[in-house]
């Protein structure tokens, strides 16, 4: 088993469109500044075990929803795990019926709408660097991904070295719904998905379950839900270091398992067809003349996403998933830095605030993009996602010459 290595302006035009406008086996709020100190760690418990401890995000009401203190606090956690010498590997988990939703998007947009810009920032740094800690992490780590993992909580249990499925498991990068981008290292590993499976589910948002994960990649272990607290007691009694012996653990639990015919894996050839094309208003002719052509249901449903979408997201996200395809994790990092911090900080376009509005505020289901369509999202406007930030606006940091990415 492969372990990581370590060895421990264009801004000018981005300010007037806005006026004038892994592989091994291998999203947002701050809380109150009055919120007691124990609460915080309410929010990510830690098990304890002889060789090993766990990490369990504890927001169940909320879908283990990310916050900045639950981030900081994880990243703390698994930076102390790491130096000690007595710990052989780090599990995470969830509390309830997800593993992660992402973030708190709803409370990062009343940050923006108050004007507390400065701790939407922190928060995607915060995120940013603590993925890289985990596709960089020197010991074994296990993420059971059981129940909702989506956005960023994708971003969290990807790096791990062994991902543990279930029947319960529904993956999804949906942020192109909501006027944002798949981030949280999402352009390096959907990018790196068999044929143009990776722009299909991130601009459309769609969903994949436990087997279908195994099946593409970005799973390596599958199991019954009923069966966790048997491979939890499992690892927790192993006194190990040694990644085989951990795989060994896992299969001893695990379920063979294949994708069944209504699967949309069956579909990549056809996702490849229509998915291949250079521009988005190109996958969705292809798209058109697939529905047309085969009245099959699985082409009116993209074409319903993607007409939903913010066509601006849209735009974003197929170039930052194509340049993802030949950039290492911490440049991928660096880059959705750069277009998440164009996105909050409304530079070009008040989408982020618009998407979660509708969707998870107001709930009409009616956002009024901004452009409100493909043809009016300009070459600039894209570019200004992508440029690098001026010197007021410091780029993403990231420990590249200590640790080095094995993802």
């Amino acid at each position: 088993m492969q372990r990581a290595k370590a060895v421990l302006s264009p801004a000018v035009r981005c300010s007037l469109l806005r006026f004038g406008v892994f592989s091994h086996h291998r999203t947002f709020s701050a809380l109150p500044n009055y919120a007691r100190n124990d609460d915080l760690q309410e929010q990510v418990l830690v098990e304890g075990r002889a060789k090993s401890r766990a990490a369990i995000l504890n927001r169940p009401s909320d879908l283990n929803a990310l916050t900045i203190p639950m981030v900081a606090r994880l990243k703390r956690l698994y930076e102390s795990w790491e130096e000690n010498s007595d710990l052989g590997f780090v599990i995470m988990k969830g509390s309830g019926r997800a593993l992660c939703s992402g973030g708190d998007v709803v409370a990062l947009n009343q940050l923006i709408n108050e004007g507390k810009v400065e701790e939407c920032k922190r928060f995607f740094e915060t995120l940013y660097k603590f993925i890289y800690l985990l596709g960089t992490y020197v010991k074994p780590n296990v993420a059971i991904v059981d129940g909702i993992t989506m956005g960023g909580g994708a971003g969290i249990s990807i790096p791990a070295m062994f991902r543990v499925v279930t029947d319960k498991t529904v993956f999804a990068t949906p942020e192109t719904q909501m006027g944002f981008h798949p981030d949280a290292g999402a352009s390096f590993y959907l990018s790196r998905l068999p044929g143009y499976l990776g722009e299909y589910l991130a601009l459309t948002g769609e969903k994949l379950n436990g087997v279908e994960m195994i099946a593409c990649g970005l799973a390596t272990h599958y199991s019954l839900t009923a069966r966790l607290p048997l491979i939890e007691e499992r690892l927790g009694k192993l006194i190990t270091d040694d990644p085989s012996v951990i795989e060994s653990s896992l299969e001893q639990y695990g379920d063979l398992v294949y994708p069944d015919k209504r699967s949309v894996l069956h579909k990549i050839e056809t996702i490849d067809k229509c998915f291949c094309h250079d521009t988005v208003e190109e996958i969705i002719n292809a798209l058109e003349n697939e529905a047309s052509s085969s009245y099959d249901e699985w082409s009116a449903t993209a074409l319903k996403k993607l007409k939903e979408a913010s066509p601006l997201s849209l735009k974003v996200t197929l170039r930052s998933i194509r340049e993802g395809r030949f950039q290492p994790f911490d440049q991928c990092l660096a880059r959705e830095y750069r277009i998440s911090l164009v996105g909050i900080t409304k530079r070009v376009s008040d989408d982020f605030c618009e998407g979660v509005r509708a969707r998870l505020v107001d709930k009409d289901f009616a956002p009024k993009w901004d452009p409100p369509s493909l043809g009016e999202v300009t070459k600039d406007m894209v570019d200004c996602y992508f440029t690098r930030l001026d010197e007021f606006e410091p780029e993403l940091e990231l420990p590249t010459a200590l640790r080095e990415p094995y993802m």
